[in-house]
């Protein structure tokens, strides 16, 4: 039996929420029935598990017995004679310092391979899973077999189970991803298919401030005629117009009328130092977003120029850039929507350096917005409680907005720092900032 999957990367989790080992019904019904049984029996079992795996899904999940708050989460993988080892990377479900926690089971004279965790029913996650089928035994040694493991991440991929899957930057295999019985409903799910679409464009623009040229993924909403659209101006482009189908759940929430037609501006984020070099609050990058890429989608769309009806929005250094454009232009910017953002990041951080410990004190952009005089500003943040210290410092800045009068809100969801937990977020936060105004009354 392996150690808990919890250590130094997932101590900061609340008690209520943490993953904890755990054997399902079905593969502990499974286990006994191969109790003493010979080839062909064990064959049969494993046939049979398989059948049902293919009718239930994968992962596969179970309830639990006197707990109808949680759930037994089972990752499974098929195997065959040459595999030695399967790991799962899940964020925040795996501690990255002790990967050999992360090995699946294997189950005997059987291709099945398994993993359970008791999670609380409402948890929302993209995992990647990896084989091993090299030669040889491997290292013994704990620290060298954490290394070993470590190179296996390169390997890792979707779930050959789960046709569910999500990209990753900068074209990364994809993330299969799972969602328990009481995660967050995704609002745009069960809209009808056949409606309105709108377009994404991709447009090259010259950035003065930022002294390049820069991608800008555009949303345009469907029909014709529009004038004075909320606009929404959000990080990494690529991922959420190029990758992650963003613009089908705002079609799908248009056509419902949970949204106006709105136009999205989607930055680029090039790639990793670019990211980490422009986005971590930056007086550049905020003024190539407010004087730079409003104008010039002003100059081709009709939208708005009210800072109203005007969002910047992103997620983990996103978040951060979205906070900064609020505080230092909330002329421009009315309305922040961070989702975890990176507020460990402090002036004089090296490029590329998540600090190791957390944040003593007051977190630097919290401290910057707890002196300067307040803004006329709605203040969405979002949060994973599987986010470790990031969850005491998004709730460290909702203190200390609202008392000063900000219009604020914190949502914390069960999950990681995690694409598949923003996306539904993401749209949920819109709807609630920008939602046309009901009919008035005759």
């Amino acid at each position: 039996m392996h150690a808990p999957l919890v250590s130094s990367d997932l101590a900061w989790v609340e008690e209520a929420v943490r993953p904890r080992p755990a054997v399902g019904v079905r593969v502990a019904r499974l286990l006994d029935d191969l109790t003493g049984a010979d080839g062909p029996l064990r064959a049969d079992l494993a046939a049979a598990f398989w059948a049902d795996v293919a009718r239930l899904g994968a992962p596969l999940v179970e309830p639990i017995e006197g707990e109808p708050d949680h759930r037994t989460l089972t990752f499974l993988y098929r195997g065959h004679r040459a595999t030695r080892h399967v790991l799962l990377f899940s964020n925040r479900l795996v501690d990255r310092a002790r990967l050999a926690d992360a090995l699946l089971h294997h189950v005997p004279g059987t291709d099945i391979w398994h993993l359970g965790l008791r999670l609380r029913a409402d948890h929302r996650g993209a995992y990647r899973m990896a084989a091993d089928i090299s030669t040889g035994h491997p290292p013994a040694d704990p620290d060298r077999l954490q290394e070993f493991l470590r190179t296996l991440q390169r390997y890792a991929g979707p779930d050959p189970l789960n046709p569910r899957t999500i990209p990753t930057r900068w074209g990364g295999p994809d993330s299969s991803v799972f969602a328990l019985p009481a995660a967050p409903g995704q609002c745009w799910e069960g809209a009808a298919r056949e409606v309105p679409r709108g377009r994404v464009e991709r447009h090259r623009v010259d950035s003065p401030a930022l002294g390049a040229v820069r991608d800008v993924w555009v949303y345009l909403p469907p029909g014709q005629g529009h004038r004075d659209l909320p606009v929404v101006v959000l990080g990494d482009g690529d991922m959420w117009l190029g990758g992650m189908g963003l613009q089908d759940s705002l079609d799908a929430l248009i056509a419902a009328g949970a949204l106006p037609p709105l136009i999205v501006l989607a930055p680029d984020s090039v790639d990793g130092p670019t990211r980490w070099r422009e986005m971590s609050a930056r007086d550049s990058y905020v003024t190539f977003l407010a004087d730079d890429v409003l104008p010039w989608a002003a100059g081709r769309w009709p939208l708005t120029t009210d800072p109203r009806r005007t969002v910047v929005a992103g997620q983990s250094l996103g978040g951060l850039t979205a906070l900064y454009a609020g505080l230092v232009r909330a002329e421009r910017f009315g309305n922040v929507l961070a989702q975890s953002p990176s507020l460990w990041w402090h002036p004089g951080l090296p490029v590329d350096a998540v600090p190791q410990t957390p944040v003593a004190g007051v977190p630097w952009l919290v401290g910057r917005y707890a002196q300067a005089p307040p803004r006329d500003l709605t203040v969405h943040l979002d949060v994973g409680l599987h986010e470790g210290p990031m969850v005491g410092y998004s709730r460290a800045l909702y203190e200390a907005l609202r008392p000063a009068g900000y219009r604020v809100t914190l949502d914390e969801f069960n999950g990681g720092h995690d694409y598949a937990c923003w996306h539904g977020a993401l749209v949920d936060a819109l709807v609630r900032m920008l939602a046309p105004d009901p009919p008035a009354a005759r």
